[in-house]
């Protein structure tokens, strides 16, 4: 979606919104996109844990699992780190916060570089990707609780930011060959969307 496309987009989501309540109309910006996508992969690691849990056999499950998580944590921290933090450093004061995240994506990247060249039934490969997902949920926890809170008290565009951070998403997965899921091509704020979507992973 082209960036100069933002009133088409607005349009679009409030006449989408007006059908639904008006409730969603103000779930469109920024901090609501990287959220959902932190709900998002915080359910693959629960899904994850539960296989575990099971003592689940099905390794081609859990190795499917493993790769949709890290291509789904690769492509939102390249979103953040290109589109994000950037915008989020011209509009807060806090840039120990920001310098942080970018450490912890690096920790991130590292374990999930590791798991890809890994498969299920080696050595550690549960235990990375179970440390990854502390990570990502101890990274995920400073942002909505210290760092979204900021960037919503600032003049920053988060409308705007939204849809860039729509078309570069779609890009990314394109480049990386990720199917989209079915929020990302037809609406990223429908539940039942996201519900079917999680439940073609198994």
């Amino acid at each position: 979606m082209p960036r100069n496309a933002t009133s088409k987009s607005s349009t679009k989501s409030s006449s989408r919104s007006t059908a639904r309540g008006a409730a969603k109309g103000s779930s469109q910006d920024v901090l609501h996109l990287l959220a959902e996508d932190h709900k998002r992969v915080l359910k693959m690691f629960e899904e994850f844990e539960e296989l575990k849990e099971e003592n689940s056999e099905d390794e081609e499950t859990m190795q499917q699992l493993v790769e949709i998580a890290c291509a789904e944590l690769t492509i939102h921290a390249q979103l953040e780190e290109e589109l994000f933090y950037p915008a989020a450093r011209e509009a807060i004061d806090d840039m120990d916060l920001l310098d942080e995240a970018e450490v912890e994506h690096a920790a991130a990247r590292q374990l999930i570089t590791e798991l890809a060249a890994m498969q299920p039934g080696d050595d550690l490969y549960e235990a990375k990707f179970t440390v990854l997902g502390e990570y990502v949920k101890h990274h995920i926890q400073e942002e909505e609780k210290e760092l979204f809170p900021k960037v919503k008290k600032s003049d920053l565009d988060l409308m705007e930011l939204a849809e860039e951070i729509r078309e570069r998403k779609m890009e990314l997965r394109d480049e990386l060959g990720v199917m989209p899921d079915e929020e990302d091509a037809e609406d990223e704020n429908d539940p039942s969307s996201r519900s079917q979507t999680r439940k073609n992973i198994h």
